[in-house]
């Protein structure tokens, strides 16, 4: 009789006791986030916000900023046809390197994820050792390496080796860019795929072989799909850091390469003219969220498809 009636009890209390955790846990999280919100809000947000309006408003002689509002400076940035050859060059020099990212990626991140340990182990510092590197040293190397003369070491190569007549002008170009900017982000892709290549079951891979699907076949329908999440992942990480980039371009693609980021250096550093750098900073700004929402989107589309 007794033991019947505390039985009741005893689930009562753990019923509250389920109903109290989960405000006691977002009481937790909400205190564990705040620091990180409150930092983020004051050194990323407030200033965004500042340089946002700094796109509407008028520079006087004096260079302070204040009224009228006008948006004067987004009409002659997409107006002028220079600028807008500098966007088509930023929008086609990030997608083109998140692109062969993505491609040189795969091969990689499949190694470390389904090789032997240590050659896990060797292929992972590998990927990672080049962020030891400042990207300054990196790019000062791609100049010696991609010399439009007989000195650069690739001309240097193949006109010995016969291979060409004359040499190649590599360097100062958006190939050079894109070949730059592939080995500084090349990391950023590889990881987010290994990290979702490692949670891919592998008796689906092995199942579909057993069956006789070919190898190609199984990555497209098998690892593409369920790899979707670390590809947009990786892709969103390459395209901005690439847009976005300032040394790279300016060491790698001279006067022939601008992109964006060279572009508002000029505008701040050279023409003093704040309000038109911060229109062309919150261009970029659009631009890059707008590409990658639309990537997230098309990869999530295609991974639902393919479930």
């Amino acid at each position: 009789m007794t033991a019947t009636i505390a039985q009741p009890q005893v689930f009562r209390v753990s019923a509250a006791r389920l109903m109290r955790k989960p405000s006691s846990a977002v009481l937790m999280g909400v205190g564990l986030a705040l620091p990180a919100l409150c930092f983020l809000a004051l050194f990323l947000m407030i200033p965004a916000v500042r340089l946002i309006a700094a796109g509407f408003l008028t520079q006087d002689s004096r260079g302070a900023l204040g009224g009228p509002v006008t948006l004067s400076h987004f009409t002659h940035f997409f107006a002028t046809a220079l600028y807008s050859h500098v966007l088509v060059v930023t929008l086609r020099i990030s997608l083109w390197t998140a692109a062969l990212a993505a491609v040189l990626g795969y091969p990689v991140a499949m190694v470390m994820t389904r090789s032997h340990p240590a050659i896990t182990r060797i292929v992972t510092f590998i990927t990672i050792a080049p962020l030891i590197v400042s990207v300054v040293v990196r790019s000062y190397g791609w100049q010696l390496i991609l010399g439009n003369g007989p000195a650069g070491l690739l001309n240097y190569v193949l006109l010995s080796t016969g291979v060409i007549q004359t040499p190649l002008r590599l360097l100062y170009s958006e190939t050079a860019v894109v070949i730059g900017s592939l080995h500084v982000f090349l990391p950023m892709m590889v990881l987010p795929l290994a990290s979702a290549l490692g949670r891919i079951e592998p008796h689906l891979e092995e199942a579909a072989r057993t069956l006789g699907m070919p190898a190609w076949r199984v990555f497209h329908r098998i690892t593409l799909p369920l790899s979707l999440p670390g590809l947009a992942v990786g892709f969103t990480l390459v395209f901005s850091l690439t847009a976005g980039s300032f040394v790279t371009p300016a060491m790698l693609g001279g006067t022939n390469a601008q992109m964006l980021g060279n572009l508002i250096d000029q505008q701040i550093t050279a023409v003093y003219d704040w309000p038109f750098g911060a229109t062309i900073a919150t261009v970029l700004v659009a631009i890059v969220v707008s590409v990658n929402l639309f990537s997230m989107r098309v990869l999530d589309g295609k991974r639902r498809a393919s479930a």
